[in-house]
């Protein structure tokens, strides 16, 4: 497979890349930021290609359940919705890299204003990310300071709280880095109190922000003025200082995409999660060495001080798996586009955002490593649900690489409405996807009874539920458990009569 052939992105492979003389998406470039144009960027729109889809598995011998006669019948229903989502990728992606632009333009003015703020042209993963989804939540735009981040002085502020994520650290100016004197000006630093330390100042995020919005409006006004981007395009009054970013509206055609531009300092951090040999099982070998080699970005954590961003080593996970067949990013397109569309009203409701769901399918991954798994489009959305339904129902969505940093802690989410949305899709989703009035028609059964909650929490108050033949007792309570491996039958049937009792009117 040379690429993901999903909405007009294509991610190349490695191989198939670097033999065009390409950089492919694990290989983000750190010094190609300040370099070149953005008519030097490799072209973000590709020749999409066409997906096969797998035929149903066949009905499993020995199963506690079998799958419905009735259910194939719907599977085309699958179908029609992802390819309504995929006909409406390559427009979202034209919007898209015209709306980078106008941004990234403003960033060369702000360069040339002031070197110490660089461009990352480097951006094909969040392009290929934004094509995937339908929900229109804020896109990052990482704005590098030019600094060499291997002289400065890591102090770590503290251990991270419990379920609080990375931990977070202030950056020093050594007094004996060379080339750092300009990090030591007082409009983006504070002057260390101790005299006789190494560190002879801090870079402080606060004030780099606010330099950096000075420059941006200065850069609005000059581009505005020398019509170097196209009236209407954004309007300085849309520019608004965040917590720990910069927000600004840019219209592209009909499409208003709101960025969210995050200063940032790259350097090499160890995250300790990447190394899991759980992961080896996942994504390929491959590609997890290049995200574990290469740098990671630090970003604002509060006025004073900075963390890892996941964020960058997230979507270079997800890019990841699309070197894989089958229907991983399928399924996470299709989910997107229901949440977005049933669960959220059309997006005017709050709940899960795409980073949520995102989450969910890698989890999902390592759960579900084989391609028997993600090869029929159906069981590939249903791998997804259970994991999403298991974490709404213990009320905990851990952070891929930071588990005990809880995502739906704090969220603001009404979880019990939630859970009933998605388990209702869940049991009946042929409503939700019907999107053409040809597609009308009495809907089958619910494929599940009562009782289905109880089950789903059981991985709160024993953590060894959290494993595939849990998940995969979950899978046949859809009627989706189509695989064919007799290990893996037999330790679904036996965690399957553990948990019988719990729910014995569906068994």
């Amino acid at each position: 497979m040379s690429g993901l052939g999903h909405f007009g992105v294509t991610v190349p492979e490695e191989g198939a890349a670097r033999a065009k003389g390409e950089s492919s998406p694990d290989d983000r470039g750190w010094g190609a930021q300040h370099a070149g144009c953005p008519e030097q960027r490799r072209s973000l729109m590709r020749r999409a290609q066409s997906g096969h889809f797998a035929g149903l598995g066949a009905v499993l011998p020995g199963c506690p359940c079998a799958l419905a006669p009735a259910m194939a019948v719907q599977v085309p229903l699958w179908h029609h919705y992802l390819q309504a989502i995929r006909s409406r990728g390559a427009p979202r992606v034209q919007d898209y890299q015209r709306a980078e632009n106008v941004l990234l333009t403003l960033l060369e003015r702000v360069h040339e204003l002031d070197p110490r703020f660089l461009v990352d042209y480097s951006r094909d993963l969040e392009a290929f990310q934004f094509a995937l989804r339908s929900s229109e939540d804020p896109v990052d735009m990482e704005v590098p300071l030019w600094v060499d981040a291997e002289a400065l002085l890591v102090e770590e502020w503290g251990a991270a709280e419990a379920g609080g994520g990375p931990a977070s650290c202030r950056l020093g100016v050594s007094r004996e880095g060379a080339s750092l004197e300009q990090w030591t000006a007082e409009d983006i630093s504070s002057v260390s109190s101790e005299g006789s330390g190494k560190c002879c100042g801090h870079i402080v995020p606060s004030k780099v922000l606010l330099v950096l919005k000075d420059l941006l409006v200065a850069a609005i006004v000059h581009c505005k003025h020398q019509s170097f981007i196209t009236p209407g395009s954004l309007n300085v009054d849309s520019l608004r200082e965040g917590e720990l970013h910069l927000s600004l509206l840019v219209s592209s055609g009909w499409r208003t995409i709101r960025f969210n531009v995050v200063p940032v300092v790259r350097r090499k951090h160890r995250v300790p999660a990447l190394e899991g040999a759980q992961l080896m099982h996942g994504f390929p070998e491959g590609s997890l060495r290049r995200i574990i080699s290469q740098e990671v970005a630090l970003v604002p954590a509060s006025a004073q001080h900075w963390r890892v961003s996941t964020d960058y080593l997230l979507t270079r996970l997800l890019a990841a798996l699309g070197s894989f067949p089958g229907h991983r990013l399928d399924s996470l397109s299709i989910l997107d586009r229901v949440n977005r569309e049933s669960w959220r009203n059309g997006g005017q409701s709050p709940g899960l955002t795409f980073h949520h769901l995102k989450t969910v399918l890698l989890w999902a991954s390592v759960l579900f490593p084989e391609a028997e798994d993600w090869a029929e489009l159906q069981g590939a959305v249903y791998r997804l649900l259970v994991v999403l339904l298991c974490c709404l129902a213990t009320r905990n969505l851990p952070h891929f690489l930071y588990p005990e940093w809880n995502l739906l802690k704090d969220a603001g989410l009404d979880l019990n409405s939630l859970y009933q949305r998605v388990e209702h899709f869940a049991s009946q989703p042929e409503a939700s996807l019907r999107i053409h009035v040809t597609h009308l028609g009495r809907s089958p059964p619910p494929r599940i009874g009562h009782g289905v909650k109880a089950l789903l929490q059981l991985p709160a108050s024993n953590p060894a539920y959290w494993a595939t033949a849990y998940f995969d007792v979950l899978l046949d309570k859809f009627q989706v458990f189509n695989i064919q491996d007799k290990d893996r039958i037999l330790a679904m049937q036996s965690i399957f009569w553990k948990t019988k009792t719990l729910d014995s009117e569906e068994c």
